[in-house]
């Protein structure tokens, strides 16, 4: 977590996983593989285009594709043109070991970066479960977050809170 300025900050997350990189492009692309684990998305995302998605944790709305470089970089803007505008980068590399994914987003209130934190920390958790299955079978909404989810958020939010920012 770090500070972009006095009221805007970042966090960046990352894990390795046990595929290669195209599958793990594929889980991080895809509508079907992305309901797996993170979230629901109306629409085919392609570069310049607007899908609607519904995450996990209940944050809904507008993502705009700015960049998609298969099968190493994703940009894209989330909630484009509201007061909320986020911007939301990940960068995939493969390695001996598996293949190492970095997520980034910046824009988000400073105040609130380790609720953000401990969320994206989540989400690559579940991320890693999607390989094996649904991530999360019960389901969520607008107004529901997964039960999983929110539970394991709800446990790591105070380690995010109690870290600094940078």
């Amino acid at each position: 977590m770090r500070a972009l300025d006095e009221t805007r900050g970042a966090v960046r997350v990352e894990d390795i996983y046990d595929t290669d990189i195209e599958d793990l492009w594929d889980a991080c692309t895809r509508p079907e593989r992305l309901a797996r684990w993170i979230a629901q998305v109306a629409g085919e995302p392609r570069v310049g285009d607007t899908v609607e998605a519904v995450f996990t944790s209940t944050w809904s709305g507008p993502v705009r594709v700015e960049a998609c470089d298969a099968p190493t970089h994703l940009l894209l803007t989330m909630g484009p043109e509201t007061d909320d505008e986020t911007v939301l980068e990940a960068w995939l590399t493969e390695g001996a070991s598996g293949t190492r994914l970095v997520v980034e987003e910046r824009g988000l209130p400073v105040e609130r970066l380790h609720f953000y934190g401990a969320g994206w920390q989540v989400h690559l958790e579940d991320l890693a479960r999607s390989f094996v299955g649904d991530a999360h079978p019960e389901g969520w909404s607008e107004s529901t977050p997964s039960t999983a989810w929110h539970a394991r958020w709800i446990a790591l939010t105070p380690t995010y809170e109690e870290a600094a920012v940078g």
